[in-house]
This record gives structure tokens, sequence and C-alpha cells, in this order.
């Protein structure tokens, strides 16, 4: 009998989900990876925007890092290497990020952006999640959250 590893487990707990956002392809991904954009939707929705504080290297090899909370005390990091660029149609980077209270995974992330009728059809899968409730957040919460600021900011 064998014993499947967590890693080898975790590689298996995906999320996919889409979203019809009213902009081209090249305005979402553009919206999507340019930091200077990401730090002004990143805030867009929030009454006390917080600490935001990205860079990125958009470029096969190339990492985006962004730093953001409420405060010094709380904040979330996440670093991204960028696997494959295919703009402004496809996306795919490795991930790792960090909570304030230590918590720390590895996904791979697929974002495609398709041109539908006057808008894009964004897909996104994400893979390696530890856990399904992580899965479930990030599917419920963060994605979404993610796509309402996209769209705030492109429809302003």
């Amino acid at each position: 009998m064998t014993q499947e590893s967590p890693a080898r487990d975790a590689e298996t707990i995906e999320m996919r989900m889409t979203r019809v956002i009213p902009a081209s392809p090249d305005a979402v991904f553009d919206a999507y990876t340019d930091a200077e954009k990401q730090k002004v939707w990143f805030t867009i929705l929030d009454e006390r925007p917080g600490i935001v504080e990205i860079t990125t290297d958009l470029r096969v090899g190339g990492v985006q890092t962004a730093v953001w909370g409420p405060d010094e005390n709380t904040l979330f990091r996440e670093t991204q290497t960028f696997l494959e660029i295919d703009r402004p149609h496809r996306l795919v980077t490795e991930s790792v990020g960090s909570s304030p209270d230590g918590m720390t995974m590895t996904t791979r992330i697929e974002i495609t952006f398709a041109e539908q009728g006057s808008g894009t059809l964004v897909t996104v899968l994400q893979s390696g999640f530890p856990v399904p409730e992580v899965r479930d957040f990030f599917e419920t919460d963060v994605w979404v959250g993610a796509f309402d600021r996209i769209e705030a900011y492109l429809t302003r």
C-alpha cells in the first residue's frame, strides 16, 4: 500500500471560475498585470485603503510581488512567478502566498482572457490548495473580490 504525499493531494484541489468583465481583453489583461493599475483597483472598493505595495516584472521568469493589508501588523504577501505570458489571451503563474497568521501556500494560477461580445470572459483555474476550505474561500471571496475590483476600476 502506498500513501499519497500531501503535495500530491494538494495538486488535485482546484477551483475554476469565470466572469465576464465589460472591457476588452487588452484592458482586462493590463489591469490584472500592471502594478500601477493594481494599486488602484486593489483598494477601489475600500472605505479605508490600508497598505498596498506591488512590483511587477512582466516576463516569463519575472516576478510580481504584492504586499497588502489594513495596517503594518496585518499584511498579506504574494509572490507570483510568470510561467507563461500570451498577452492578452493567457497568463500562467506559480503563486506563493502568506497570511498575517503565518499560513503559507503555493498554487498554480492559469487565467484566460477571451473576447465575448463587448467584454472579456475571464476564466481562472487555480490548483494546489492545501484543503477544500481554503479553495472555497478563494472561490467565494478572493476571486469574486478581485473581479469586482477590476470591473469597478475598468468601468468607473
